[in-house]
């Protein structure tokens, strides 16, 4: 595996990842989560899966500098890149969800009493 799939991979993760908790982390400070709701995982699975296979079809070959290995600064852009795409990926994952009705939302928690 070369530098680039590894960091294309993390960044990826660390998107999804901080896009998922990010939202549980926000109930947990105005105490209205008690337990870490597992609909958060499953999107996150699905996200990471089709982020994943999305990353390596559509992302370009890095091609920074011409005259030897790629700097730092090359490695940097293509983390920051997967990990807005890993992000941005995982919200529309969750978004597309909540309109289907397939993976509910706060008001339906409200409603049944799960927090």
């Amino acid at each position: 595996m070369s530098t680039e799939f590894i960091l294309k991979f993390c960044g990826l993760f660390l998107g999804v990842l901080a896009r998922m908790l990010l939202p549980w982390l926000r109930k947990l400070r105005d105490g209205r989560a008690v337990r870490f709701s597992l609909r958060y995982l499953y999107s996150s699975a699905g996200s990471l899966i089709l982020g994943f296979i999305l990353t390596l079809v559509l992302f370009p070959q890095m091609e920074a500098g011409l005259d030897g290995p790629p700097a730092f600064e090359a490695f940097f852009k293509v983390f920051c890149l997967a990990f807005g795409f890993g992000f941005g990926w995982n919200g529309l994952v969750l978004e597309g969800g909540q309109w289907a009705g397939i993976l509910g939302s706060d008001a339906n928690e409200r409603k049944e009493g799960v927090r």
